[in-house]
């Protein structure tokens, strides 16, 4: 059962670390949003990239070199094989590959999201899940449990949570 001080005490700590984390929480809000578009070319503009390869490669082996998502040859002939992206030159091994990136900010932005252990954002990222999951655990503790509100707090968190699992499991 929470009493009035331990409600008070967590109230102090979940509006701090509230506002201490509400920078972040715009920056990851803000690049969540710019992954829902990742594969479409939004915000994004066309680089193009010359690379010297080992002559006369084939299909398969040019996109290994390569290394593009989802490649296929749309057309061959002996001089050259066409891909979505660009063109190879058998004979010179030149391939020409028009890439599609972010603005450098934007880029910052999508790492962020895509932080593993080999980057130095993955302290950041733990720290924000955690603050998070604070969140979460703390607003239990914030209200007096006979109160109605927390009654009302708890259905409402159950509604989130079977929507969230809902959304998971069957999308």
């Amino acid at each position: 059962m929470t009493t009035l001080k331990t409600a008070n005490t967590f109230r102090k700590y979940h509006r701090l670390l509230g506002f201490f984390l509400a920078g972040i929480m715009a920056i990851y809000a803000c690049s969540g949003v710019l992954l829902i578009f990742r594969t479409t070319d939004f915000l994004k503009y066309e680089r193009i990239e010359e690379r010297q390869l080992a002559p006369g490669l084939g299909g398969q082996a040019l996109g290994e070199e390569l290394r593009i998502r989802n490649f296929a040859v749309d057309a061959e002939d002996a001089e050259q094989l066409l891909f979505r992206q660009g063109r190879y030159e058998k004979r010179s091994g030149l391939a020409t590959v028009t890439l599609k990136e972010y603005p450098l900010p934007l880029q910052k932005l999508v790492n962020l999201h895509k932080a593993n252990t080999n980057s130095p954002l993955f302290f950041m990222n733990i720290f924000f899940g955690l603050g998070l999951l604070f969140f979460a655990v703390s607003a239990f503790f914030m209200f007096v449990s006979r109160l109605p509100v927390f009654r009302t707090g708890l259905k409402f968190a159950a509604a989130g949570f079977v929507l969230a699992l809902g959304v998971v499991l069957l999308g």
